[in-house]
């Protein structure tokens, strides 16, 4: 199981955050911050259900983490093992993640595929998110992975969609002329983009598309 504690800093005032894998105990509160990670327009039937979580920690624990500080719970991070193949990469998150019930999990996958991050808004100065992503990261050298990868939002393109395609927004997301609330910063996290899926997920502002990006196991060839 996972554990890790690291200090931040907010407002010159020091405060410990603990990552670690939730459990049953944490789902309510879980729940709640998806409600104000994703506020409309995003669907609201895409905020975890207790069935859900309820598999993240049966079928793959260590894919399961959460942050908190002070004994209050700021975020999480969810993931599942797929074999991913590079001749074949798109796909939506539905089919991927079996909508977030990741009965997909494959304990035998060479990829480990995040389903969802999330941090609660009045903790965000902090770089939580990154800390969450570090440890997937953590998680994948830990099982001898390959890769990890996920499909990100790109919640900035409908104010460039009259003027740019899909194809351009990123382009100039990735060269820095454009910042994009969840591609830069998973660019900041070292992912790097692999393809552009239509369909991805059902999202209006990023006009249903999501960015396939990876983060490569450096001990592996």
């Amino acid at each position: 199981m996972y554990k890790k504690e690291q200090y931040f800093y907010k407002k010159e005032k020091k405060v410990k955050a603990i990552v670690r894998n939730y459990v049953k105990q944490d789902f309510n509160e879980l729940i709640q911050i998806q409600k104000e990670s994703f506020p409309p327009p995003f669907p609201s039937d895409l905020w975890w259900k207790e069935e859900q979580l309820n598999h993240h920690i049966t079928l793959f624990p260590e894919g399961a983490l959460c942050v908190e500080i002070d004994g209050v719970l700021a975020g999480s991070i969810t993931g599942l093992l797929v074999d991913f193949d590079s001749e074949s990469p798109k796909h939506t998150w539905e089919e991927i993640t079996d909508r977030g019930y990741i009965r997909t999990h494959n304990n035998k996958g060479d990829t480990l595929y995040i389903v969802d991050i999330c941090i609660r808004p009045s903790f965000r100065k902090l770089e939580l998110g990154k800390l969450l992503m570090q440890s997937m990261y953590e998680t994948v050298i830990h099982l001898g992975l390959d890769r990890l990868l996920g499909g990100g939002r790109m919640p900035g393109y409908h104010k460039y969609a009259s003027e740019m395609t899909p194809e351009q927004y990123i382009e100039k997301v990735v060269d820095g002329n454009i910042h994009d609330q969840v591609i830069s910063f998973l660019l900041r996290c070292g992912r790097t983009p692999l393809v552009l899926v239509p369909g991805y997920l059902e999202d209006e502002e990023s006009h249903h598309y999501g960015l396939l990006m990876e983060w490569k196991n450096p001990f592996k060839s």
